[in-house]
């Protein structure tokens, strides 16, 4: 009897060593390491700040306190990080995309370049879910009104690319104001479409509320801009200070077009997804994973993130960004009429 108490004894205590030990060489695989970001956005915008303000935390609350480095990968709408990720980085927990609801609205519309699976990359959550964009021209264009807006021909819209969030964002306001021929001019990164206003080179853009409010601010104060129309995402969010700005759905003319905007709100709702490729060991994800909800949730995160972003974040944790892509409309006739405002060609006729 005391024999086999005594060889059962041993055999805990080995078990317990063991995951002793797994457990410890699983907290120290990133000591001394290097974590490459991939972000899909160029040094300098507003992405990128949002990302600045949550790599200290990540590297904080990742055992080993690793080095996180940012590789900036812009390019196709987003596809070329994208594609890098799925298909050419290393599954081994030390390259990690940071990407934008491009990467959601590219695969599910089917666009050209596409070469990942959405549903096989695994997610590591987004510090924003809540997103505001307005539609705006510059003063000097005069086009104050929405009338003034609908009447001219050729208003010169900027945006960084054909499948870029702002451009597909662009070209739904101009399809549901009803502008007429609209000409969407790409190539600028975000902040030089706001040079190009100012040099005319442009009429007007799609922008996010908060970056407006961030980096254009004097602009803002001066009256030099005229806002038109605002999206809320989610429905119903409506941001303070612009209750008389007309909701974008407000211009809707039938059930499909509402559909649509369904469609547009639901690719948003997913944020700013952070990625790793198929393929990547579990203990890594799951280090990775709760490093993620740790820095999401900290205090001192949110504090950061508004100083260098403008605007609050919003985040949604690993969990809650794989149920958003799962939930994620996939209606055929709807996708076929996003893809066409998705696109290089004129907008449809309505």
């Amino acid at each position: 009897m005391m024999r086999e108490w005594t060889v059962s004894a041993a055999l805990a205590i080995l078990v317990c060593v063991t995951l002793a030990r797994n457990g410890s060489a699983q907290s120290d695989f990133y000591k001394d390491k290097t974590i490459t970001v991939v972000q899909i956005v160029g040094a300098g915008g507003t992405g990128d700040l949002r990302r600045k303000a949550l790599f200290p935390f990540l590297q904080k609350y990742i055992p080993g306190n690793p080095t996180i480095l940012s590789d900036h990968m812009p390019g196709g709408g987003g596809r070329k990080a994208a594609n890098h990720i799925y298909r050419v980085a290393k599954p081994d927990g030390l390259t990690i995309g940071g990407m934008s609801s491009s990467l959601v609205t590219n695969a599910i519309l089917d666009t050209g370049g596409v070469q990942y699976d959405i549903d096989k990359l695994t997610y590591l959550g987004s510090p924003v879910s809540v997103f505001h964009y307005v539609f705006l021209t510059r003063k000097e264009a005069g086009l104050g009104s929405l009338e003034k807006l609908r009447a001219a021909t050729g208003v010169r819209i900027g945006a960084q690319e054909v499948g870029h969030d702002i451009y597909i964002t662009g070209r739904l306001f101009a399809y549901l104001l009803n502008l007429k021929e609209p000409r969407f001019v790409t190539g600028y990164g975000g902040p030089e479409i706001d040079i190009a206003l100012e040099r005319r080179e442009l009429d007007g853009r799609a922008n996010a509320l908060e970056t407006l409010g961030q980096r254009n601010a004097e602009e803002m104060k001066k009256g030099l801009l005229d806002l038109h129309a605002l999206v809320e995402i989610p429905k119903g969010n409506r941001p303070d200070g612009f209750s008389r700005l007309p909701e974008i759905e407000s211009f809707a003319k039938s059930e499909t077009e509402r559909k649509l905007l369904a469609m547009y709100r639901a690719f948003r709702l997913v944020g700013t997804p952070y990625i790793l490729a198929p393929g990547t060991p579990k203990p890594q994800v799951q280090i990775l994973q709760e490093a993620f909800r740790k820095a999401l949730k900290d205090p001192d995160f949110h504090r950061e993130f508004k100083k260098l972003s403008g605007f609050d974040a919003s985040p949604l944790m690993p969990d809650e960004q794989e149920r958003a892509i799962r939930e994620l409309p996939r209606d055929r006739d709807v996708v076929e009429l996003f893809k066409k405002l998705s696109g290089p060609d004129p907008l449809p006729a309505r």
